[in-house]
This record gives C-alpha cells, structure tokens and sequence, in this order.
C-alpha cells in the first residue's frame, strides 16, 4: 500500500497543481477557443482535485502527508506557474500563450500517467480497494484523455502558427474529441490534409 499511498499523493499534487496551472494559463490565452477548453478543464481539475480527496477519505488514507516524490511533484508545477507568469513578462501575448500550452502539456502529461497508472493497479486490486480505486477511474479517466490528447494537439498548432505556417485551429483533436493515442495519431496524420 506504500507505494499506492505514494501515488494517490503525488495524484493529489498534480491536480492541485493543476488548478494553478491552468489559472496561470487563461491569463495567457489570446485564442477565444483555447480559454474555453481551459476554463472547461480548470472546472474539472477542480472537480479531479474532489475525486482524489475522496479516495484518501474512502482508504483512511491522510491527504496532507508529506513525502519527498510528493514535494518534487509541487516543485515541478510550481516552476510551470513561475514559467508562465515570466513569459507573460515578456510583453509578447501569442509567445506567452504558447509557452503556458507548453506548460499545460507538460502538467497533463504526469496527470495522465497517474490516472493510467492508478487504473492499472485498480485493475489488479481486490475488494472493496479496487471497487473505489476503479470508479475513481472511471469518473475521470476520459477527460484525462482529452486533456492530454487535446493540448497537444494546440501546442502543436500554436506552434505552427508562430513559425509562420498553416494551422488548423481548433486542432483536430478537438474538432473529433480525441480521446485515445490511436485517434490522437489519426487526428495529426488527417490535420497535414487540412492545413
């Protein structure tokens, strides 16, 4: 169970983090489009951060222990917040727009390993642990995907945009509400006909 206790915390701290994260990012959104998608995923990082309070209720697990993979997770999302915050800085709206696309990518990226990692170890979980850890999992597990798969797919376009070539905006991803490596692959591989 230690190992699933350090999961669970460090599951907590990136989605706290990730509140902050995306409340630093809609400073920086200029696309109309983009500020929806992050003020829909602020909302359910919020919702996540509830969800991951619950396991630690439902496990009689302490949400407020410390340890150090926990701190460094806390760390990593505190200089994505500082990240943003510096390149707003910068006067350029579009650059820092970029860079807190990049940041969210950077933040979805360890969400989504947890989330894909607790499913696993719920996979494998007996009783009345694997039931919570499972609907956990269900509850929040697409919108992990989406996340994931959507933001890159605006990095990646915001990026385009910024060297000066085609880009499809909203990305494909979005357009198709990508929600699987596969679609994602499929997505990227269709926007090079778009553009």
């Amino acid at each position: 169970m230690n190992q699933v206790n350090e999961l669970l915390l460090q599951m907590l701290e990136t989605e706290v983090g990730g509140v902050r994260v995306y409340t630093t990012a809609l400073q920086c959104a200029v696309n109309e489009d983009l500020r929806k998608e992050w003020e829909k995923y602020l909302e359910q990082t919020r919702r996540h951060v509830e969800t991951v309070r619950g396991l630690f209720d439902e496990l009689g697990l302490d949400p407020e222990q410390e340890t150090p993979g926990r701190s460094v997770v806390r760390h990593l999302g505190e200089g994505l917040v500082q990240a943003m915050e510096l390149a707003k800085q910068g006067g350029n709206a579009e650059a820092a727009e970029l860079v807190a696309c990049e940041c969210v990518v950077l933040a979805e990226t360890k969400d989504h390993l947890n989330w894909s990692l607790l499913s696993k170890y719920a996979e494998e979980a007996d009783g009345d642990e694997a039931n919570t850890l499972r609907d956990a999992c269900e509850e929040v597990e697409d919108e992990e995907d989406e996340h994931i798969y959507h933001s890159k797919g605006w990095c990646r376009e915001l990026w385009l945009a910024s060297l000066g070539m085609p880009a499809v905006l909203p990305p494909p991803e979005e357009e198709r509400d990508v929600k699987s490596e596969l679609e994602a692959a499929r997505a990227a591989q269709e926007r090079e006909e778009m553009a």
